[in-house]
């Protein structure tokens, strides 16, 4: 038994991530440098909500029902999915608050921490016990490594000129993280149970992996390195392997059902 594509989840995911890492890598700049707002900065923060709402869009045909989408908030005690529909659903909000009213330092502050707390929400929400391989802080951390990658890439075709040579260090790190980690992976479940043993053979024989592998980390860091820039069409390339490897992490988590009646 093999979990389906989720495309609804893997296009929220990306989105999502990708909008939280235009914010972070922007709030951080702003924390740093001194003087007001410009142009280019209120534009990164409305494109982040844009893509956080389309995201949020696209999560809707998850739903069995999706115009009764409100009471997934219902059960926000018990379940990371209902925190997870709430806490983005107010980013977006104070994304377009805060580039709406020139990005006041209160807002700034908030929609960050905000961030990071939807990150580590989402990492929970997607790290069920049934799923043994992510029953742990890897889903976490590949969203955090994608919210810095695609974040980095999405911003260098917004931000202004003098953010960029750090946009080009943080885009650096955050791919060579995302190999480590990408790679490392797969090989430590090799070595655990029967069901991650699955799940790390499956991600090893799946094209998607290594085109997540080569396209959305291997290929942009020797580009990156290479150039010390980052190209306008460099982004898009970063957004097609980060699909790839969603999906491969959608479609390749093995369940703990997936070898039932199998000997073990």
């Amino acid at each position: 038994m093999k979990p389906s594509m989720e495309l609804p989840l893997v296009l929220f995911t990306i989105l999502s991530q990708t909008a939280v890492g235009i914010v972070l890598l922007s709030g951080l700049r702003r924390w740093s440098l001194a003087g007001g707002a410009g142009q280019a900065d209120r534009r990164e923060w409305t494109a982040a909500a844009a893509l956080l709402a389309l995201g949020l869009v696209f999560s809707l045909f998850h739903l069995g029902h999706p115009l009764d989408a409100v009471t997934a908030l219902k059960h926000l005690s018990t379940s990371w999915l209902s925190r997870e529909a709430l806490v983005f659903a107010l980013l977006a909000g104070l994304m377009l608050l805060a580039g709406v009213q020139g990005l006041p330092r209160g807002i700034v502050r908030l929609t960050v921490a905000g961030g990071l707390l939807g990150l580590l929400i989402q990492g929970m929400t997607y790290a069920p016990p049934s799923f043994p391989a992510i029953n742990n802080v890897l889903p976490f951390v590949f969203f955090l490594v994608s919210a810095v990658t695609l974040g980095a890439g999405a911003a260098s075709l917004l931000a202004p000129e003098e953010a960029r040579p750090a946009l080009v260090r943080v885009l650096i790190a955050g791919l060579w993280a995302g190999l480590g980690v990408h790679l490392a992976a797969p090989c430590v479940w090799l070595s655990g149970g029967t069901v991650m043993r699955l799940t790390g053979q499956a991600y090893l024989a799946s094209p998607l992996y290594w085109a997540h592998i080569v396209i959305g980390l291997a290929l942009p860091l020797w580009v990156v390195l290479k150039s010390r820039s980052i190209p306008r069409w460099l982004p898009f390339v970063l957004l097609a392997g980060a699909l790839c490897g969603r999906i491969v992490f959608y479609l390749e988590t093995m369940h703990t059902a997936a070898n039932m009646g199998a000997l073990y």
